[in-house]
């Protein structure tokens, strides 16, 4: 992974420790690419999230997350996957390379409460225990904090 790109997407996820980055830690989601695809969808250059997320997005929810797509009203035990991935260009499609990281939001009221009740964790690259968020959340919660009317996710399901 690029080292600047890297660097970038550590300092954003929080490198620093705060009071609360001992908190409890969110689990690498095994097997998430077998549950419910929510969407995909390709930040290029000039979006204003391009550095650091720009790729191919693919958003994974567990059977409880998608209760909660479906209600507004996450139960504890819900996960939501962001799989970010480089783009290759040719022959005019984009096509997926190699992984930047894995994202991932827990549902959990009590543990999560500085947070929305949401753990955040990233996963840098292919590792399934590199972990990139060292803040406790912090950093990832205060850019889902203004979709609090849909319990801090951006994410919808569509018909």
């Amino acid at each position: 992974m690029n080292q600047l790109v890297k660097a970038f997407i550590l300092g954003l996820l929080g490198l620093t420790f705060s009071g609360t980055a001992l908190a409890a830690e969110v689990a690498y989601p095994k097997g998430y690419r077998d549950w419910h695809h929510v969407k995909s969808m390709v930040i290029q250059p000039g979006h204003p999230l391009e550095n650091p997320f720009g790729g191919i997005h693919h958003v994974y929810a567990n059977k409880k997350a998608v209760q909660g797509l479906k209600t507004g009203n996450y139960p504890d035990g819900a996960v939501i996957v962001f799989d970010l991935l480089k783009y290759n260009e040719g022959g005019n499609a984009l096509q997926e390379g190699e992984r930047k990281l894995i994202g991932v939001m827990q549902r959990d009221a009590k543990r999560f409460k500085d947070t929305g009740g949401w753990g955040f964790e990233g996963f840098a690259g292919n590792s399934k225990t590199e972990r990139l968020t060292k803040d406790g959340g912090q950093s990832c919660f205060a850019c889902h904090k203004p979709e609090e009317k849909s319990q801090y996710v951006f994410s919808k399901l569509r018909d």
